[in-house]
């Protein structure tokens, strides 16, 4: 039997389910204010990718391989349709689920991610995973401090931190699967191979800050997404849902009603 992915279920039975997919090296846990916040009216479901957080490793992390785990989440769950919330490596995932599987897909929000290719901008944590030792240091302070070369802004280290956790000696170990997220690298960061158009309901939302989508991106955006509509989230970079999260809200409420 396929191997189901780690999930929490927030707020009861709505006709309506919020699927929340978060980006590399995240886990649900970095969303779970804008899931209680969000379950106040719906029923949201935030789930740890394959290989990240406390779901199953596996040798294989391709778009498809993630489409596939949320269809399955979802049958498990017994929602044959939901608004599904991406948020960069997650926001790609949403988008290529949409695409395989339109009649899941009720509504679509992408949260600062674009379905082109981009630079690869997360090697110095793959370098922070492989050579901070973690094995020498005795407190969550300690790995802060080792990671603070490699991730110098203070949000994103503690987001980068998360995917280290003690172990039964009393040590730390690394609980993401970071070689086969490195060896699927290319294709995370890379154009998703999506050729035709979605005509669900759709919103991307950026922040103010972030440069992941720049004006000359909604033209190739609109060709995938023609029903797309663009929201901007001030005082926020790319991880919009940390950097404001009241704003952010406020544009998922004026998004889902």
């Amino acid at each position: 039997m396929t191997k189901l992915v780690n999930y929490r279920v927030y707020g009861a039975e709505n006709p309506t389910s919020i699927y929340i997919l978060h980006g590399i090296f995240g886990m649900l846990d970095n969303w779970h204010l804008v899931a209680k916040k969000l379950a106040e009216s719906h029923r949201v479901i935030s789930f740890d990718a394959r290989n990240h957080g406390n779901s199953f490793h596996s040798n294989s992390n391709t778009y498809n391989d993630m489409s596939g785990d949320l269809k399955q989440l979802m049958q498990h769950l017994n929602d044959k349709t939901g608004v599904i919330l991406g948020h960069s490596m997650g926001g790609k995932t949403a988008m290529h689920f949409a695409h395989l599987y339109p009649e899941m897909t009720k509504q679509l929000i992408v949260v600062d991610i674009a379905p082109k290719a981009y630079a690869p901008s997360h090697l110095n944590y793959f370098r922070a995973f492989k050579e901070v030792p973690l094995h020498t240091l005795g407190s969550r302070k300690e790995i802060e401090l080792a990671f603070e070369p490699f991730a110098p802004d203070r949000v994103i280290r503690q987001f980068i931190v998360k995917n280290i956790e003690s172990n039964a000696s009393g040590g730390y170990t690394l609980k993401t699967n970071i070689d086969a997220i490195e060896q699927y690298y290319e294709e995370i960061v890379g154009e998703l191979p999506i050729k035709s158009s979605c005509l669900k309901k759709t919103d991307f939302v950026c922040g103010s800050n972030s440069n992941y989508i720049d004006e000359g991106d909604k033209q190739g955006i609109l060709q995938h997404f023609p029903n797309a509509r663009f929201h901007k989230v001030n005082n926020a970079g790319h991880w919009v849902h940390a950097d404001n999260p009241q704003g952010f809200l406020d544009c998922l409420q004026g998004i889902l009603h």
